[in-house]
């Protein structure tokens, strides 16, 4: 059975839904109810969009409504794990984001938290029980709406440097070009976007990230792979969250692509949402 906590993402399709009520007391306090019989049910999936500290409370509200009715086995699918870019103390006074979603998680004794794309090996690695799903059948649908005669894949920063190899490697066709940037740890300023390597010769490049939030890496590094002689540009993030809208990457992006896991967008002439989907359990 399966417990689809948003009503706008189905992963693993509309069949064998868990119904449920969630309200808000007057106080703000959200509630869930499960209304479907789980008498027989010993195993439920549950899904969740985890886009503010609310969302995950509202998860953690289900997780205990199914423990009550004693389920024995819950799995857990959090595409975009929240607090996953605060995986490491930066500056003195901050918390250690990440670790406190997990810690919440792991006292729940969950049979899995499967994660799409996570941001670093930090987030699995504070899992107790995590699968890690990949970009390769995301990054495949893109390409395959793309001219790929010269098609090169573009890592943005060192931070991507390991995943786009591994998927290089499963596609067994495009070079990887490397790229850099300078982040101000006190200010979040960047700069200095480098591009290694001397002329992209009008080769189309593929931008291929895992979260694009207001856009900063993506408009910075198009114009240095301008600077190098690129041809047509096309971003691929896995998790759209897109704070500062589309206008100035439009501009430098022949087209953007995302999933679903974060919210659900409007198709526009430069833009495209790839639902995630995944196996029934």
């Amino acid at each position: 059975m399966i417990l689809n906590l948003d009503h706008t993402f189905y992963p693993f399709g509309k069949e064998n839904q868990i119904e449920f009520k969630a309200f808000t007391f007057s106080g703000g306090e959200p509630h869930i109810k499960i209304e479907s019989d789980l008498t027989a049910v010993k195993h439920v999936q549950i899904t969740h969009r985890v886009t503010s500290f609310n969302a995950f409370g509202f998860l953690l509200l289900a997780i205990d409504a199914l423990k009550r009715l004693q389920i024995e086995s819950i799995s857990v699918f959090i595409p975009y794990f929240p607090g996953a870019r605060q995986d490491r103390v930066m500056t003195t006074g901050e918390a250690l984001t990440v670790k406190i979603y997990t810690d919440i998680l792991n006292t729940y004794n969950l049979k899995e938290v499967m994660v799409y794309d996570p941001h670093s090996d930090v987030t699995p690695a504070l899992l107790n029980t995590s699968k890690s799903l990949n970009n390769f059948s995301f990054i495949k649908h893109v390409i395959n709406e793309l001219p790929t005669d010269n098609l090169v894949l573009i890592s943005p920063d060192g931070g991507a440097l390991k995943k786009i190899y591994k998927l290089a490697a499963y596609l067994k066709k495009y070079p990887v070009i490397e790229c850099s940037k300078v982040r101000d740890i006190k200010t979040g300023q960047l700069s200095h976007f480098s591009v290694y390597t001397n002329d992209l010769k009008g080769r189309n490049c593929l931008v291929v990230d895992d979260i694009c939030d207001g856009g900063g890496t993506f408009t910075g590094l198009a114009q240095a792979l301008k600077d190098k002689n690129a041809g047509n540009l096309y971003l691929a993030v896995s998790h759209g969250i897109f704070s500062k809208g589309f206008t100035k990457l439009n501009q430098d992006f022949e087209h953007i692509y995302t999933t679903d896991s974060f919210s659900a967008l409007t198709r526009s002439k430069q833009f495209t949402q790839i639902p995630i989907k995944l196996s029934h359990i």
